[in-house]
């Protein structure tokens, strides 16, 4: 039933000259379960509240509650006759409801409540229909949507991911936002995080990582209160610079069963890593930071390994935030592991002499929908420098794209190997201390087991590393002029 309803839904915004891609429909289909979902939140805590003999105060005034402008009943169904439609409708949400909404950030007493996320999300948002009468279509179609039953919200889950993945292979910006599942479930598998672990991206995204490490978590054992408790409160933490993505992650995350996210919209970035203290260090990082990205000089300032390339000064903040002895998973090019730039050798140099890199994921090209680049998971462990490195290089018999993506399966095979290390066809071990003083630290993937090949990339990979060059001399071209 959920399904036919998400495939209704996108029906009627395909049909609204306010929704013109995949990215609109999301964030239009967003703000509306975000609004209803609140309603069934709302409910369940009051009966929680009345079994337990105390007072619950709504958090929404009733006004604006779901079931009196939304969809106010009359013997079970719709009351056509005081429920809003067209211009009525239209200048309610956009008149009332959402500067309603948005209040709340500066009412919340913390960022970490769902009154300011509420108010957050209501910020960054505006309603993109033009005609109110397909926002009451859109609202009936909602209305019948449940967020009780855990069943519920996990198929609710399920297909907003489909959503979420449909946006990714719609093209634009939305592939940014969606980093393939079963990728992500490797890498939470390998690092394997513990309750009372605190998790973090500090690229969140769609909050992919987050869900799947929450699933994980979640399954790991029998839970407690005190558990579940940690779960919802204290484990996951993110940050989002994009207005859309900070939405879909914070309503995926809800979906997937965390109530208030502690995902905070901002610009990572933004921060001078030589701030950050003991207390703002994590024990997990899994993340798939955006590369190819170009920062600005006063971005690099913050990052002692002065660099334009985004990935490069993600990398910097993960190590700098990660506790000693906490894990990472991380994605990036795979040309981070041999370019001879100054940033990439003095980045591989810091990675291995501060951390344990104890495995590198080598992935085929095409794993992500649209991008020919190829990347490489980087798994390290910090406070121990590295003395060997164990890789695998990722061999399908296919080539993969939107009708062949990536699957589980395809990487059982890392997931077995890597508890031990072992050697294979497609896995082996380079000595660190093998690499001479002139070296550049270079860890270029060369797999000593597998019959030598002509390693000829592909032209996509090519052009990707000629923009990526050329947008480099240009920066550092238009710095020259400045200081003449």
């Amino acid at each position: 039933m959920f399904e036919q309803t998400f495939k209704n839904i996108d029906d009627i915004l395909h049909k609204d000259a306010g929704c013109s891609s995949e990215l609109d429909y999301v964030e239009q289909t967003s703000w509306l379960l975000f609004i209803k979902y609140l309603n069934d939140y709302e409910k369940d805590k009051q009966t929680a509240a009345e079994l337990s003999g105390i007072k619950y105060t709504p958090l929404i005034a009733k006004e604006y509650r779901w079931d009196v402008w939304a969809a106010p009943k009359k013997g079970g169904k719709l009351d056509h006759h005081t429920a809003l439609s067209g211009d009525d409708l239209k200048d309610f949400v956009d008149h009332k409801l959402f500067p309603y909404l948005k209040k709340f950030k500066a009412d919340a007493e913390s960022p970490d409540t769902i009154e300011y996320k509420i108010g957050e999300i209501f910020s960054e948002l505006k309603n993109r229909f033009q005609s109110g009468y397909n926002l009451r279509e859109v609202i009936n179609l909602i209305d019948e949507l449940r967020f009780q039953s855990k069943v519920e919200k996990h198929e609710m889950s399920h297909l907003y991911e489909g959503k979420i993945q449909n946006m990714g292979n719609a093209g634009r910006n939305g592939g940014e936002y969606y980093t393939p599942r079963p990728l992500i479930k490797t890498i939470v598998k390998v690092i394997a995080p513990k309750i009372g672990n605190r998790v973090y991206d500090g690229a969140v995204g769609s909050a992919g990582f987050l869900c799947e490490a929450y699933e994980y978590m979640r399954n790991s054992k029998t839970l407690t209160t005190k558990d579940i408790e940690t779960l919802q409160k204290k484990t996951f933490y993110g940050k989002e610079k994009k207005s859309l993505a900070y939405i879909i992650g914070i309503m995926n995350m809800i979906l997937h069963g965390v109530e208030a996210p502690n995902i905070v919209h901002t610009n990572t970035l933004s921060e001078n890593i030589s701030d950050i203290q003991e207390k703002d260090r994590y024990d997990i990082i899994i993340a798939n930071p955006p590369f190819g990205g170009k920062e600005r000089a006063e971005v690099q300032q913050n990052f002692p390994i002065k660099t334009s390339e985004t990935a490069f000064l993600f990398l910097q903040h993960f190590i700098k935030i990660l506790k000693a002895g906490g894990r990472a998973g991380v994605v990036i090019k795979n040309t981070f592991l041999s370019n001879t730039d100054y940033a990439s050798v003095s980045l591989r140099k810091l990675l291995l002499e501060s951390c344990n890199l104890y495995a590198v994921l080598d992935l085929p090209g095409g794993v992500f929908t649209g991008a020919g680049v190829k990347t490489v998971v980087l798994f390290f462990e910090k406070g121990s420098a590295t003395k060997k490195v164990w890789y695998y290089q990722l061999n399908l018999d296919r080539n993969l794209g939107k009708t062949n993506p990536l699957n589980e399966n395809d990487l059982a095979e890392f997931v077995k190997l890597q508890k031990t290390n072992a050697e294979s066809e497609n896995s082996w071990t380079l000595d660190v201390r093998s690499l001479g003083p002139d070296s550049g630290y270079d860890l270029s993937v060369k797999n000593p087991n597998k019959k030598a090949e002509a390693a000829l990339r592909s032209p996509a990979e090519i052009l990707e590393e000629i923009k990526s060059l050329d947008k480099e001399s240009a920066q550092i071209l238009a710095s020259i002029k400045g200081l003449i």
